[in-house]
């Protein structure tokens, strides 16, 4: 859930990598990572098609979500709200009635290069998604790079506060990504872009040295 007020919308990118660490942060709470409250639902989440549906709410519906389980990241000029996964017949009713679909947001000035010394997770440039869909596709790629770090990359990135950047690849620069072995994200198609379309790589120096390695099963789906 991204909080987008009418006179105070986020940054896209900020509401973007929000999504990646509150996707991260989901998965290492000690409700999920200490058989906790929510390590069951997780654990039937990761072993199905995952899927990831992002909504806006704003004012009195920001408010109620607040009332619902889940983590809160603030990013900068971005709030965003992670719930543990339930069944697609079992939303709670106030998110639910909540805006899925055009949830569109806008850079105000270029985010500055992203350092390569962190995770990174690329855009495909040739693909346009509403910010909704790629906040879905960010949370994908930051779920596979946890998935194939080893415990001192994760002990590392943990100490960073599990940030990722999240920027927009050149051409050049994506087909490079793409024959690299790295998480990449490929859709499902349900919405926006074309089914097996690859929508996000992470990329991390671990993730290069070791290869990627997925601890998880199934495919990604998002809306």
């Amino acid at each position: 859930m991204v909080r987008i007020e009418r006179a105070a919308p986020p940054e896209r990118s900020d509401a973007l990598e929000a999504a990646a660490q509150a996707v991260l942060e989901l998965m290492t709470d000690p409700r999920v990572r200490d058989g906790g409250e929510w390590a069951e639902a997780v654990r039937s989440w990761e072993g199905g098609r995952i899927r990831k549906v992002v909504r806006r709410a704003r004012g009195a519906e920001w408010r109620r979500v607040l009332d619902l389980p889940g983590i809160t990241v603030t990013h900068r000029t971005a709030e965003v709200r992670v719930h543990p996964p339930v069944p697609l017949d079992a939303w709670p009713r106030d998110l639910s009635r909540l805006q899925v679909s055009g949830t569109e947001l806008a850079d105000q000035a270029e985010p500055e290069p992203a350092g390569r010394e962190g995770v990174v997770l690329w855009l495909n440039p040739a693909l346009s998604m509403s910010a909704g869909k790629a906040m879905a596709q960010v949370g994908h790629a930051a779920q596979l790079a946890w998935w194939g770090s080893d415990d001192d990359a994760r002990q590392w990135w943990r100490g960073r506060g599990l940030a990722a950047a999240v920027r927009t690849a050149t051409p050049d620069g994506w087909a490079e990504l793409a024959g690299a072995g790295l998480p990449m994200v490929r859709d499902a198609g349900f919405t926006e872009v074309e089914p097996g379309s690859c929508t996000v790589v992470a990329d991390a120096p671990w993730l290069r040295r070791g290869g990627f390695r997925p601890a998880g099963s199934g495919p990604l789906r998002s809306s």
